[in-house]
């Protein structure tokens, strides 16, 4: 048997643990939308050919089994809405093939930190650990690894649905704030959903070079700091959710040269200044910039000041449209006061140079002439 696809029926009881054992030749494993309790099997068959673990809307417990890290055919791993208590199972990260991961609504917590792995997740591109109890900052690392949602250039690929001839997966995801079953989950379908948890500190900027992704959604977290500038890179993005964090400073204006960005929320943050326009901007409502007291401007019913419209982006590193920033110019003023002082020091601790002095007397000897000349001028005129 290749397939066992018992979904979207009322089957109750524990999973025999026996299951993963079941066969050497199972390659999709579907028991979501059931009844099922207990744990997940823990071992699986060395050398399997699972590609596909759906258990998504069960009411499973206890741990991710580490067996898993031996499946290394899999492609996707739906554990979404279970009661799973478990820490971030970072062993995943080796999985080569595994492109789909969703945790969502579990009891996962604590920080998911860092990975011994050297290379995480290279293959994943859809991404949700969306209400959990995950806290700490947000996984940085992971994000810097997602190769497979960085620089996609989609006209060479061959688009095909994720799964086999006979058999194609499917996955629940969140995505503009819908929740969308797909049928069928296209190869360039990306998007990463990590809201509503308790992530803390700023918004990584290596984010901005995820420039295939469709969807991000970091709402509902404790995240501080700016926008990142870096968004601007994100070429592809339809939906991007910000809201209920804790953000500060300005909307960059280089978010407008987003140009699918189709949703987009904001509220319910620390946001200031005038809300930025042109292109997808000119399509956005109310709701995506409700409750940010220091924002103005269309489409909200606060006018901007003209202090609001000309106070500069308060951007650390900001940068000049010739491709100079700040931090060179910095460098080129203090390498230059540096060696100033040095080739001073060293000219006056080696006695007076004869040039310098030379150049000074004549200075000082034509003032004199020139004073004197001016003297014996208004004595002339006074006789």
């Amino acid at each position: 048997m290749q397939i066992l696809d018992i979904s979207h029926n009322n089957l109750s009881g524990m999973l025999p643990h026996c299951l993963g054992n079941f066969s050497k030749d199972l390659s999709v494993l579907n028991l979501q939308r059931n009844q099922f309790h207990g744990t997940i099997p823990q071992t699986f068959l060395k050398g399997n050919y699972i590609r596909t673990l759906d258990f998504n809307g069960n009411q499973l417990e206890g741990l991710v089994p580490r067996s898993l890290n031996i499946c290394r055919e899999l492609e996707v791993l739906d554990l979404g809405n279970n009661k799973i208590n478990h820490t971030f199972p970072h062993w995943l990260g080796a999985l080569p093939k595994l492109q789909v991961l969703v945790l969502r609504s579990n009891h996962f917590h604590g920080q998911i930190g860092f990975s011994k792995i050297k290379s995480p997740f290279m293959s994943l591109r859809i991404i949700d650990l969306a209400h959990n109890d995950f806290e700490g900052h947000l996984p940085e690392m992971y994000l810097r690894s997602l190769k497979a949602v960085m620089n996609i250039d989609e006209g060479d690929m061959t688009r095909r649905y994720m799964g086999g001839t006979y058999y194609q997966d499917s996955t629940v995801v969140t995505i503009k704030r819908l929740e969308m079953e797909f049928v069928k989950i296209l190869n360039t379908f990306t998007t990463i959903d990590l809201s509503c948890n308790k992530f803390q500190g700023e918004i990584p900027k290596c984010i901005g070079n995820l420039s295939s992704l469709r969807g991000l959604n970091l709402s509902h977290n404790y995240l501080t700091g700016h926008i990142p500038l870096s968004f601007r890179n994100l070429n592809m993005l339809e939906s991007l959710d910000l809201s209920s964090n804790k953000l500060s400073g300005r909307i960059p204006q280089e978010l407008t040269s987003l140009t699918f960005l189709e949703v987009l929320y904001l509220s319910q943050n620390l946001l200031t200044g005038f809300i930025p326009r042109g292109n997808q901007f000119e399509t956005f409502e109310n709701d995506s910039y409700y409750d940010n007291s220091g924002l103005c401007g269309f489409p909200l019913s606060k006018r901007c000041t003209t202090d609001e419209i000309l106070k500069p982006s308060q951007e650390i590193e900001f940068e000049f449209e010739s491709g100079f920033d700040w931090k060179i110019i910095s460098m080129g003023c203090g390498c230059g006061l540096v060696i100033g002082l040095s080739l001073g020091c060293l000219i006056f601790l080696s006695g007076k140079p004869e040039w310098l002095v030379w150049i000074i007397d004549k200075n000082i000897h034509k003032k004199i002439v020139r004073n004197k000349r001016s003297t014996h001028r208004q004595g002339t005129r006074r006789s």
